[in-house]
């Protein structure tokens, strides 16, 4: 898959022991807005998330989507885009060093929807779905500026949202 952008911190050593984890995100467009959690705090986060286990990314991407938002993913929509690799200390296990694959996927979704099935931490955060077009997106997440994966979804959306990203039609309608 094409890398889109590195996000390195540079606040890790090399001779830390390494957390490698590989995530799936999904860009749904309806109506130029895009579905995104966002948390009581007030900043949005991409749907998606880790894989388990033998999990293919598809799977991933379509048990993350119903999830997080309730939405459900058309699989033979699923369209590659591009990974965002992310380096640094890791947030929850200091002294070792933390990377990520974020790999992107513009999706389309039925009309239907079913009830989310959050974390505990994505409840006990105030997360809900929600449809939100790109420029605020950036402008909310700039202000906030809280964890390490918002600069990531926050960069990927600048992407979308400045063209570096092409949004094909089918997804934007």
């Amino acid at each position: 898959m094409k890398r889109l952008l590195t996000l390195d911190l540079k606040n890790y050593t090399d001779d830390m022991p390494v957390i490698e984890k590989h995530t799936v995100r999904a860009v749904i467009f309806r109506g130029g807005k895009m579905a995104m959690q966002q948390s009581g705090k007030g900043e949005y986060k991409i749907p998606g998330g880790g894989v388990e286990g033998s999990e293919s990314h598809l799977q991933t991407l379509l048990r993350e989507v119903r999830e997080e938002t309730g939405l459900i993913v058309i699989p033979s929509s699923v369209e590659e885009i591009g990974e965002i690799l992310e380096l640094r200390e890791d947030v929850f296990n200091p002294g070792r060093k933390y990377i990520c694959h974020s790999y992107f996927y513009f999706c389309g979704v039925e009309d239907k929807a079913v009830d989310t099935e959050m974390t505990e931490s994505e409840i006990a955060k105030g997360f809900h779905p929600v449809w939100e077009y790109p420029k605020v997106i950036c402008e909310v997440n700039d202000e906030i500026q809280g964890c390490p994966w918002q600069k990531r979804d926050t960069e990927f959306v600048r992407m979308l949202a400045d063209g570096r990203v092409k949004i094909p039609d089918k997804y934007n309608n």
